[in-house]
């Protein structure tokens, strides 16, 4: 797994993972010029990021993880090590929730409504919200950029699918973001500017992840991050974006999203095998 590592590589590591980021964007865009929103459509889609995430990790990435480390660790060894990074994963990105200020499910928090229906409220309030989600989101954004980019070097056919759901999921964070500080602020360029800078967190985690990460790569530290890769987003999946689906579409709708991404991630993986 050594040889993959090259210059052309890294390229589309960072630029998928730039690509995922920067979504948010669009999200935020959407935001503020559109009149209404399909949140039946945004459900379906959070369904099928959630679906493709899920399958890719249960299917191909746990298993490739765990076949490397068996090679290098026979017996029982490698797969209690595969595990071990599985839950690490998981963990980091459930411990960045723990500490990130108003982080709750009471209400999703990255998908609020883009209606807002009281006609009074505290613009400064609202302003700080959106900028303190836009910081809290940045810093979680980080693990999901390493995700992207470590991916990447499995080659295109699981970082591709990665980068699509990633993508989706910062749709509506893109949202989150904008809203608030485009209501309180009126300014379309201000809500776009903190979705872009909120994005850019991901190829900048990406980034950092790699110097780090690229003197100290060997084929078990490969095969580890898979596994913690996984472990994240399988997390992200099950903390974010099913809650999220949810909370825009119906119960049978959701369901029918995130067995469509099983399907159609069924397939990619057939097609480019």
């Amino acid at each position: 797994m050594l040889e993959n590592i090259n210059y052309n590589t890294f390229v589309t590591a960072m630029t998928l993972t730039t690509l995922a980021g920067l979504s948010t964007v669009a999200g935020a865009f959407v935001s503020v010029i559109a009149k209404g929103n399909n949140k039946s459509t945004l459900a379906w889609a959070l369904g099928i990021s959630a679906g493709v995430m899920i399958f890719i990790s249960f299917m191909e990435i746990v298993p490739e993880s765990l076949s490397e480390l068996h090679e290098m660790f026979p017996g029982k060894e490698g797969r209690i090590y595969g595990f071990i990074a599985f839950f690490a994963g998981s963990g980091a990105v459930a411990l960045i929730d723990r500490i990130l200020p108003g982080h709750t499910h009471t209400r999703c928090p990255h998908v609020p409504d883009t209606d807002i229906s009281s006609k009074t409220f505290d613009k400064s309030v609202m302003e700080r919200q959106g900028i303190l989600l836009a910081v809290a989101i940045s810093i979680h954004n980080f693990p999901e950029g390493i995700a992207t980019f470590i991916a990447a070097f499995e080659g295109l056919d699981i970082a591709l699918p990665i980068t699509i759901a990633i993508a989706i999921h910062n749709l509506p964070i893109g949202i989150a973001i904008a809203v608030p500080i485009y209501q309180a602020t009126g300014k379309r360029s201000k809500a776009i500017l903190a979705a872009l800078l909120s994005g850019l967190a991901e190829p900048l985690g990406a980034l950092v992840g790699g110097m780090i990460l690229m003197p100290l790569w060997t084929d078990a530290v490969c095969a580890l991050m898979l596994a913690s890769v996984a472990g994240v987003m399988v997390y992200i999946s099950f903390d974010e974006l099913l809650p999220s689906a949810l909370k825009y579409g119906r119960h049978h709708a959701v369901i029918g999203g995130v067995m469509s991404g099983f399907i159609l991630m069924a397939i990619s993986l057939e097609l480019f095998h």
